[in-house]
């Protein structure tokens, strides 16, 4: 390379300049052409102790199903919309078409799966790519199920509610938001700052959310906010276009890239009394719904880890050093296999939660207990991943940099390890850890 002298700087001809320094990448076929990128998705290799068997015929049919549409739809897509942190309208029609939003929801054009058909699809979502399984996450397991119902079991929505909202949510032509969390109460949600004031016709919103998974693009969001009446929480179904209501991306995040998370600001929104969720009268109320979510979130990182075996498995039998595959060798079969063993181990798990809560036996802290080992063990899992790939694991196109970066805020969200953990703590102890003792400013003198 030619450093030129500033006095002709101004002088270099551009077109010479930009042949050699403007070239566009070369494709990762060409460049690194010893091993097949996660465009091309490897087989599922990850179902040692054949899982399968454990399941139903409606169970396996939708993961053959969504396992296909993801390995045919989105793998060749996801490392690009990733890396420009947006997301992929164009898919929502084939995730529309696939039929698992709404889940357990029983009618309304709902599919009415079990439990663990819904789970599974969560996790075969996921194990092509962890973004696409929060916005459906997002959208089925927490928005439409807020408005729906489990089996015969109505959650919070009235029936005018569901015949209005579900039937499009289900085919995905409209698609919704949860919002909780604000920017000053995350795991301590119950404490949320953001004002419902009642007036004539309906209520008045006020106040901020944050971190609110598909709210930049979002039809229809469920709002949570504090009665200024009774000081209890209500929900609400808000309208994109509602005046005073806003929603802006959260910028330069390094997981989860696809999905649009935003800041909402409420500004005087009006909602109509016929769009107040009748069933939220309390933030107890909100458990119901996040007792369902909390069991689809632990079926994520499930997923995530098993695309990232398989990938491993792929890529090491493909990837040749010192003359042989780099499968041969005792080092990485051994965290081949550790990875294996958590795989298993999670989805027996996973698998044991479903059926704990199909038959009423499933309590809070199982599900707390669930999410918290299952993300655990999926950051060992695509951590040893990541070290197998060696370099070529900081790249998003073999998966496993992505799937890394992407497990970390589901470690994070509905609830973290520490806050299900001492979920679980509680439950097993009769004793409740989650705030410190009051500070004296007595002095000890």
């Amino acid at each position: 390379m030619t450093v030129r002298s500033a006095s002709n700087k101004d002088d270099t001809d551009e077109n010479a300049r930009t042949s050699y320094f403007n070239l566009p990448a070369l494709d990762v076929s060409i460049a690194f052409p010893q091993a097949t990128p996660a465009s091309v998705f490897p087989p599922c290799t990850s179902d040692y102790y054949i899982f399968d068997d454990l399941l139903t015929h409606e169970e396996k049919s939708v993961r053959m199903k969504v396992r296909e549409c993801m390995e045919k739809d989105v793998a060749p897509i996801m490392a690009e919309y990733w890396e420009k942190a947006e997301f992929p309208f164009q898919i929502i029609p084939n995730l529309g078409a696939l039929r698992v939003t709404g889940g357990t929801i029983k009618g309304y054009g709902c599919p009415g799966l079990s439990l663990t058909a819904n789970a599974i699809a969560t996790a075969e979502i996921a194990r092509v790519d962890a973004s696409c399984s929060t916005f459906v996450l997002v959208h089925s397991s927490l928005a439409m199920l807020t408005i729906g119902q489990i089996s015969n079991h109505r959650l919070c929505g009235s029936e005018a509610q569901r015949e209005k909202y579900l039937p499009s949510l289900a085919q995905l032509k409209t698609v919704a938001c949860w919002a909780l969390t604000e920017p000053g109460y995350g795991s301590d949600a119950s404490s949320l700052a953001t004002t419902a004031t009642k007036v004539e016709g309906g209520w008045v919103l006020e106040g901020q959310k944050r971190w609110i998974g598909n709210s930049t693009f979002a039809d229809v969001l469920i709002i949570f906010a504090r009665n200024t009446t009774t000081n209890q929480i209500n929900g609400f179904i808000v309208n994109k276009n509602a005046p005073g209501l806003t929603a802006t991306k959260i910028e330069n995040k390094i997981g989860l890239r696809m999905v649009q998370n935003g800041d909402i600001l409420l500004k005087k929104v009006f909602v109509p009394d016929e769009d107040r969720l009748p069933g939220v009268n309390s933030f107890q109320d909100t458990s119901k719904v996040l007792a369902v979510s909390r069991v689809m979130v632990a079926w994520q990182p499930i997923g995530i880890s098993m695309g990232v075996y398989d990938m491993c498995h792929r890529y090491l039998k493909e990837r040749k050093q010192f003359g042989a595959p780099l499968a041969a060798f005792q080092i990485t079969q051994e965290k081949l296999v550790r990875m294996l063993g958590n795989v298993q181990a999670m989805l027996l798990m996973g698998w044991r939660l479903c059926k704990l809560y199909e038959t009423g036996k499933m309590t809070p802290g199982q599900a707390s207990l669930a999410k918290a080992w299952i993300t655990l063990k999926a950051r060992e899992t695509v951590s040893l991943g990541r070290e197998l790939l060696g370099g070529n694991g900081i790249l998003s196109d073999f998966l496993v940099a992505k799937a890394f970066c992407d497990l970390e805020p589901i470690y994070t969200f509905e609830g973290t390890y520490d806050i299900n953990s001492l979920v679980t703590g509680r439950e097993i102890t009769g004793f409740a850890s989650f705030k410190p003792s009051a500070s004296s400013h007595r002095s000890r003198l």
